[in-house]
């Protein structure tokens, strides 16, 4: 495969334009020289966008991208490296998933403490929203909510 053309890239990278053009900026990619007037990229640099999007979709931040290829290029870096970094990835990923049961906890509590219909008055999840503080309405899910009586 010859060089391509951003737009080339990016088609064949799977990302649009501007994604080349942020990785340059964030420095994930270098930019290329002009050649004829315009940039063009190399099959390894497509390669390498392909990884960083590939990285993404399995949850890994752009910095944790860029800390992946770097031991790529290292060669003194060990599989066990890579390894290191993806469970310390699925840690992450299950801390996300504690607080995002935590948070669904909370509000079936308030959903269940809801009649669900009548005048917004009497809302008990609207209610629930104004009394608690930022830090126990995402928390508190393991108290019952207090059913105010219409």
């Amino acid at each position: 495969m010859r060089n391509l053309t951003i737009g080339r890239a990016a088609r064949e990278a799977g990302v649009g334009v501007e994604t080349i053009r942020f990785y340059e900026r964030q420095g994930l990619i270098a930019q290329p020289a002009k050649g004829s007037g315009y940039r063009t990229y190399s099959p390894e640099v497509v390669a390498r966008i392909r990884f960083i999007r590939q990285a993404q979709r399995i949850g890994f931040s752009l910095k944790e991208a860029q800390e992946l290829l770097a031991l790529r290029a290292n060669p003194e870096a060990d599989c066990a490296d890579v390894q290191a970094q993806a469970r310390h990835k699925i840690a992450e990923v299950d801390e996300r998933i504690s607080e995002l049961l935590r948070v669904r906890a909370a509000l079936e509590a308030v959903v269940a403490s809801c009649p669900g219909h009548g005048g917004l008055s009497g809302c008990t999840i609207l209610e629930a929203l104004d009394q608690a503080p930022p830090e126990a309405a995402a928390c508190r899910c393991d108290e019952p909510m207090k059913r105010k009586s219409p």
